[in-house]
């Protein structure tokens, strides 16, 4: 039998809570994770029909791509769809699980599902993460080396693109003088000791500096190990916003988005102006993707596919892309195969349901 909290811990080794955007809150919403999971149901956004669905399939866990609450709440009276969603679930004993920009941003996560459905290859994060990595320097004694940083590599340090165990070692003496108070590994009690050590380099996101600062203390030889974090500005490619790749044929402008509203059931896809040039670079994100415009710009895609733009914006493309907004919904409607593929592969046994619930609030006529 799994707990919630089991089901939650493969959609955060995905897709961690760090990755979301500061105005975001994805993680856990209403809700007990130390429970036992009997079913999940999984959806676009929580409501209160959405709920009435967990409770007839005896799901009492909900997992969602939209927040339930994105602000605050003040009180809880039953006055809007948000309070009383979280009334119904607490009565129900239902968890409620978001994740949203998270999973956006995830390699794998949202916009690559769309690249996938698409046909796209050579996919690639259109706007990668910036500041979030750190560069990680400690000193090891050389018999020692192999096992310290297999163990960082093993915490998930030293990923730089397709590469894994990526490491600079450059072997050199350190220094230091025990006092009474320690017990030290090599060395004698108030003697100054050299040691040949071996200078270990390695790089991680930040969000794994506390994971990986644990994994050191507990392998390294030595009671007070030197390491030291350093912030890098470099870009980290394997998260961020928006997806490029390329078709792998060139499309007619009018098909290619003909063949985009029949893939994703859209009501009406609203385009710029037509280039008359073929679409073979493509860049993407779902939902509120208008932000990247530019981006998509400068990379020199031919087509920008978005859930949602604004009127200035279709002015603001001029004859430099192809703009094609598809509507938030109809963009993130496929998050939910993410959520089934997560679990499905690691819990083949446990029950998952997809909401049959249309809770797209545009409509179309």
């Amino acid at each position: 039998m799994y707990k919630v909290k089991d089901i939650i811990r493969e959609i955060e080794t995905f897709a961690p809570l760090p990755l979301q955007e500061n105005f975001d809150n994805s993680g856990l919403q209403v809700g007990d994770v130390n429970q036992t999971a009997t079913s999940a149901l999984i959806c676009l956004d929580v409501t209160e029909e959405v709920i009435d669905e967990a409770v007839s399939l005896g799901c009492n866990l909900i997992l969602s791509h939209h927040p339930l609450i994105f602000k605050p709440l003040k009180k809880l009276t039953g006055s809007t769809y948000v309070e009383r969603c979280v009334i119904k679930a607490c009565q129900q004993n239902i968890v409620v699980y978001a994740a949203h920009t998270n999973m956006d941003n995830a390699n794998g996560g949202v916009n690559f599902r769309l690249a996938e459905l698409i046909g796209l290859q050579n996919v690639r994060v259109l706007s990668p993460q910036k500041n979030v990595l750190l560069k990680l320097v400690t000193f090891v004694p050389e018999a020692y080396t192999d096992v310290v940083r297999n163990a960082l590599f093993s915490a998930g340090a030293g990923c730089i693109g397709n590469y894994d165990s990526c490491s600079y070692n450059l072997k050199g003496e350190g220094s230091f003088k025990a006092n009474e108070n320690c017990d030290p590994f090599c060395g004698e009690v108030g003697e100054l000791h050299f040691e040949s050590e071996t200078r270990i380099e390695t790089i991680l996101p930040a969000y794994k500096k506390e994971t990986l600062t644990q994994v050191l203390l507990s392998v390294h030889p030595y009671e007070e190990p030197a390491f030291d974090f350093y912030p890098l500005a470099n870009t980290w490619d394997e998260s961020g916003s928006g997806i490029v790749g390329e078709l792998p044929v060139e499309e007619e402008e009018s098909a290619f988005l003909m063949r985009i509203k029949d893939l994703f059931q859209v009501g009406c896809v609203k385009h710029s102006a037509l280039r008359n040039k073929p679409v073979r670079e493509v860049a993407l994100c779902g939902g509120s993707g208008a932000f990247l415009i530019h981006e998509a710009i400068a990379y020199g895609a031919d087509v920008f596919i978005t859930g949602e733009a604004k009127y200035n914006d279709f002015y603001d493309v001029e004859n430099r892309i192809l703009l094609a907004v598809i509507g938030h919904y109809e963009s993130e409607f496929h998050t939910k195969d993410i959520f089934y593929r997560l679990i499905s592969k690691k819990m083949p046994n446990f029950a998952l349901h997809f909401s049959n619930v249309n809770s797209n609030p545009v409509k179309y006529l």
